[in-house]
């Protein structure tokens, strides 16, 4: 007998962290290397923030999904091991934290290979893709789909898991929304300039309860998006364990990795695959 994708949960929780560090920074240009005071807030994210935030969901006993550029995989060798040990999943985040619109079909093609074979050599399994900066192409879900992944979680088409038709086959789709990535809060570099909004953690929590009580009425996927560098950091993980902690208290809400909710999407008969397709655009300039 089959189930829905949801079991009985009121709501799926995926808690996901982007683990970037310099890879954003160094995407917008190489000389930004330069900057020391720059690349430490962004090495705070793998060397203080990770091993911060894999000590909290051992307590709370929740588990969790690494999004890992291979770049930072690859310059910090037995990062995502340690992530794995602790039970928890890596996922790909491409390989240089270049979003796929800025690059050439054959450039995306081969930065997504190349995380692959970072992750391939340091033995770790990986099931599941996040463009970076959420930016996903038309061709994003064919590469998925064509190196054998189950889901992408990029794209806002929905609150709730859905399938994607490719010509190698369908996967699943785990939305995401800007209101429940903490970029969006916390991100302050001033240069180059990739935010300029510092909230305070109170507010974020707030935010995040609201959206997880409505989300409980609609039988959604919770899907949060932190990344290390912000909230690895004292109030903001302090908040963020309190927002964990109310959602266990509520006895209705289902923690799950993003490979075991694709999983139980791929088992749930209701969900056929969406085809898409771009918008017609030809009177709109380029």
């Amino acid at each position: 007998m089959t189930a829905p994708w949801h079991g009985r949960a009121a709501a799926v929780a995926t808690l996901t962290f982007d683990v970037d560090a310099e890879t954003p920074i160094l995407a917008a240009g190489g000389r930004y290397a330069d900057h020391m005071t720059t690349m430490s807030h962004q090495s705070y994210g793998p060397d203080v923030g990770v091993p911060r935030i894999l000590d909290m969901l051992d307590e709370l006993r929740v588990p969790a999904t690494f999004f890992v550029p291979g770049w930072v995989a690859e310059h910090r060798v037995g990062l995502a091991a340690s992530i794995v040990d602790r039970g928890h999943e890596v996922a790909h985040h491409s390989y240089s934290h270049r979003s796929p619109v800025t690059m050439t079909p054959v450039q995306e093609r081969a930065d997504f290979a190349r995380a692959l074979d970072v992750f391939e050599a340091q033995g770790i399994e990986i099931r599941g893709h996040r463009a970076a900066l959420w930016g996903a192409s038309w061709q994003t879900p064919g590469l998925i789909a064509e190196h054998g992944l189950a889901y992408d979680s990029s794209l806002m088409g929905d609150d709730r898991p859905y399938r994607i038709a490719t010509d190698t086959g369908p996967i699943v789709e785990l939305p995401v929304h800007w209101s429940l990535d903490d970029w969006e809060q916390y991100a302050y570099v001033p240069e180059p300039h990739v935010g300029s909004v510092i909230e305070s953690p109170v507010k974020v929590a707030e935010m995040w309860r609201a959206e997880l009580d409505g989300m409980r009425r609609y039988r959604c996927l919770f899907n949060l998006c932190v990344h290390p560098f912000l909230s690895g950091r004292p109030g903001r993980i302090a908040a963020l364990r309190g927002l964990i902690e109310y959602a266990l208290e509520l006895g209705d809400v289902a923690f799950a990795r993003c490979r075991d909710v694709a999983d139980a999407v791929c088992a749930d008969p209701a969900i056929s695959p969406r085809t898409l397709t771009p918008p017609p655009a030809d009177v709109y300039s380029p």
